[in-house]
């Protein structure tokens, strides 16, 4: 399923405080998409390893300093302005959803490199989040904690999901 990852992802990000555990990630530097994608890795069964992690960072990087970053830069840059500007606000709306679409393509990108990548047996590793922070972590913080949790809870709900009729 080509969608699989983005269809985690929307799952994940809805439940209750992880928007905000995911602004406060990201604030510290992380990249949420990549952080997004570990988790899913997580929740599968797929090993880490330093060379998977180096072909992900691969992929995000570029894109979300190319890509994401200037439309999120530019979306916060309004967004005082906004509150005073009907026309300005409609432009932020579509500056926002550019900004969805390229978060969703950057996740489709690391989809395609990772759908392939064998499940472990050893399903007990949860190596990837902190894997893919910006700096290594001395210690879990209590928002990769609560990603790492409703990351596991959003994969059973979806597990557990009746399957889509044809």
């Amino acid at each position: 399923m080509r969608d699989e990852l983005w269809k985690f992802a929307l799952n994940l990000y809805a439940r209750p405080g992880i928007e905000a555990a995911c602004l406060q990630l990201q604030a510290e530097g992380a990249n949420v998409c990549l952080l997004l994608c570990g988790a899913w890795l997580d929740t599968r069964g797929v090993a880490c390893s330093g060379e998977r992690v180096a072909l992900l960072q691969a992929i995000a990087t570029p894109w979300h300093e190319e890509v994401v970053q200037p439309l999120r830069t530019l979306r916060q840059q309004w967004r005082d302005q906004a509150l005073r500007d009907a026309e300005l606000t409609l432009l932020r709306e579509s500056i926002k959803a550019l900004e969805l679409s390229a978060e969703r393509q950057l996740l489709q990108r690391l989809h395609d490199q990772a759908a392939c990548w064998p499940l472990d047996t050893d399903r007990s590793s949860k190596a990837w989040l902190s894997a893919l922070l910006p700096t290594p972590a001395a210690h879990v913080s209590p928002a990769l904690q609560a990603l790492s949790v409703a990351a596991g809870e959003t994969q059973a709900s979806l597990d557990d999901a009746p399957p889509l009729s044809s």
